[in-house]
């Protein structure tokens, strides 16, 4: 090898090297949140999320794949309601499942995605009343895995997660506030 390639696979070693040991800093787990005031009642909302056949009035990635192929199993809503998706690499595939339902206070998913990666986390939501409506806040966290880590070096997942929640949310409050009418 010539001095040129050398130098330029040091320089590729150590780049590596640093991506590496940066990565490894990051912390363990993640935790992504984002919450919005709704002027509707926590009933209103909380049955919008409860019911998995809603979300495709308000969840952020419905229309990304006109394509989408949906399966429901379980319950119709609640504890045991599951729901699987499949669809192009802009919503992927994976599954999620109500683990917990409290009435007009809290829910939380299993979330499993399957492609485009895998990912196992948890996902909230909570319903809290306040003055002039009732706070929703819609939170995801779990394990972060090397690969999540190295993609947070360059993509700032809180940021790209977080709109789609904020979307959500929004579009969660319109279509509650369309069901009271």
């Amino acid at each position: 090898m010539n001095n040129w390639t050398m130098w330029i696979v040091g320089a590729l070693l150590l780049v590596l090297i640093a991506l590496v040991l940066a990565a490894r800093r990051r912390p363990d787990t993640f935790r992504i949140e984002r919450s919005i005031v709704v002027p509707a009642s926590a009933a209103q909302l909380h049955a919008l999320v409860d019911d998995l056949h809603r979300w495709v009035d308000w969840s952020p990635w419905e229309g990304r794949d006109p394509a989408l192929v949906r399966q429901y199993e379980g319950a119709p809503r609640g504890v045991g309601a599951r729901y699987a998706w499949q669809g192009n690499r802009q919503v992927g595939k994976g599954a999620m499942a109500i683990v917990a339902s409290e009435p007009l206070r809290r829910i939380e998913l299993t979330l499993d995605f399957l492609a485009p990666f895998e990912a196992h986390n948890i996902a909230e939501f909570t319903f809290e009343p306040v003055e002039g409506g009732t706070r929703v806040v819609w939170a995801m966290h779990g394990p972060a895995s090397f690969g999540s880590k190295l993609m947070g070096l360059v993509f700032n997942m809180d940021r790209m997660v977080g709109r789609d929640f904020e979307l959500g949310l929004k579009r969660l409050g319109e279509q509650a506030l369309r069901s009271a009418t």
